[in-house]
């Protein structure tokens, strides 16, 4: 797979992340564009194969805008410095578990499962880990899956969040704030020929963490 058209366009926004050199650029922007929505079409085919609640995703409805929202940041460049597409079964908005690859030279990634679930639906995923703990760890601890996502969630409390059982063995499986999975891309693994057979695989491996908290999902909702 070459994504040079992509890569060679997130250095040059890199360096110059201003309104008046994007549109100047346009051609080169659209040239990138054109290419990360082909790639996301085509993982939301792979994905479907196996988790058919995405099948009637779209490039548009998983594709987050490259415009920077910069109200409420200290750093005021307009434009992202990658291209980011969630594939999940509500679209790149839902908190639900999903699919996320990221692209941008020196830290591309893929990751997945639910980013800042609301504090209702957060202590609804720590209940249910609380109460299926033996399928919950059968799922993270399984050696393909560690292997890929050694680290489960981010953001994570220093102690218990309250109401969780004190004598709870796996605390730190209650402790985070998002329910994530990632793993690291290296520049040179999207030259592979077999670059979208490997990135299919580990969003295979990824799918049964999804299904478990998509599962709380349909309960809650």
């Amino acid at each position: 797979m070459d994504i040079t058209p992509i890569y060679t366009f997130l250095h040059q926004i890199a360096e110059h992340n201003d309104r008046d050199w994007f549109h100047a650029h346009q051609p080169e922007y659209k040239a990138a564009r054109a290419l990360f929505e082909d790639i996301t079409q085509q993982l939301i085919v792979r994905i479907a194969a196996f988790d058919a609640s995405v099948a009637y995703q779209t490039p548009k409805t998983c594709i987050y805008r490259f415009a920077r929202d910069i109200r409420f940041s200290n750093d005021k460049s307009p434009y992202k410095r990658h291209f980011g597409a969630f594939v999940c079964s509500h679209g790149r908005k839902s908190y639900r578990g999903g699919y996320y690859l990221h692209i941008q030279p020196g830290g591309s990634l893929v990751a997945g499962g639910s980013w800042c679930p609301p504090p209702p639906m957060l202590k609804h995923i720590r209940e249910t880990i609380v109460d299926g703990i033996d399928h919950f760890r059968d799922i993270v601890e399984d050696e393909r899956f560690h292997a890929l996502y050694p680290v489960v969630g981010e953001d994570a409390l220093k102690t218990l969040p309250k109401g969780c059982p004190k004598d709870f063995p796996f605390p730190d499986y209650l402790k985070p704030r998002l329910y994530t999975v990632w793993h690291p891309l290296s520049d040179d693994s999207f030259q592979k020929p077999s670059a979208m057979d490997e990135i299919e695989e580990m969003f295979r491996t990824m799918a049964p963490f999804n299904r478990f908290l998509n599962e709380i999902f349909d309960d809650y909702e």
